[in-house]
């Protein structure tokens, strides 16, 4: 694989286009793109890799007490509507993410479990969304690329343009909303709730997709991919199709 991951960077790195304007932050995370893979866990010891990965993250900021697999594992993961990430940088796991897709056909999420009452109505009604959690980033990696949590959230925004949802929801802590104020423009329509197996409560904040493309993505163009990336992350596979081992970050050439 590291073979073929090897070629596939040459081929783009070839045909990349110029950066000169961006700012030392953004071309910071482009840098760190480079160095970066994706790969969607569905069985066996990816799985298990980004369980034990959050439960090392959570540990370390007692975000949940010890359990005797030292995994963070709940019933959500096994949903029809659920994606699981890693994200690796020089072929070694960083981070984690997971997304449902909310809609009526599949309305179990993180979030729609802690708010039914505000989500359930619109669900109900039509509505869909992107619903990311289980953010998780390795604390021996994140001193040394703070560009972490860009890099794994670049996940939901695909996630949005893919399922062509109106809105991404966010079920957070309440330190950490000046983050999604600030990135995605969101806005909190849900007040503090206990959340089932953390020690902390959290709040729901809510950011609409066409501010995140006509705003988030002028500002961060490390947010943009291609429809190619997104459907390797996300579509179905045909049959006789295998399943892409690692997938390849588009944002330079995405604009």
């Amino acid at each position: 694989m590291s073979s073929n991951v090897t070629a596939l960077r040459g081929a783009v790195a070839s045909e990349r286009p110029a950066t000169a304007g961006r700012s030392a932050f953004v071309a910071n995370i482009f840098s760190a793109l480079e160095r970066t893979e994706y790969r969607r866990c569905e069985s066996g010891e990816d799985l298990e890799d980004i369980y034990r990965l959050r439960y090392k993250a959570y540990r370390r900021t007692e975000m949940v007490g010890d359990n005797q697999h030292s995994q963070i594992y709940d019933d959500l993961d096994d949903q029809q509507n659920c994606h699981r990430f890693g994200v690796y940088i020089d072929g070694v796991l960083v981070s984690t993410l997971r997304l449902h897709h909310v809609s009526a056909e599949a309305a179990r999420s993180p979030s729609t479990i802690v708010y039914p009452d505000i989500l359930m109505p619109r669900v109900d009604a039509g509505e869909t969304f992107i619903d990311p959690s289980r953010f998780a980033a390795d604390p021996d990696w994140t001193k040394a690329f703070p560009q972490i949590p860009y890099i794994t959230l670049r996940l939901a925004g695909m996630a949005c343009m893919h399922f062509a949802t109106p809105y991404c929801l966010s079920t957070i802590r309440p330190d950490h909303g000046g983050f999604y104020r600030r990135i995605y423009h969101s806005e909190q329509i849900g007040a503090l709730r206990d959340y089932p197996g953390l020690n902390y409560q959290v709040v729901l904040y809510q950011a609409d997709v066409n501010a995140i493309r006509t705003r988030s993505f002028a500002r961060f163009p490390f947010f943009r991919s291609t429809p190619m990336e997104q459907r390797l992350m996300f579509g179905e596979t045909m049959p006789g199709e295998p399943r892409p081992l690692t997938i390849l970050p588009t944002a330079q050439y995405a604009a």
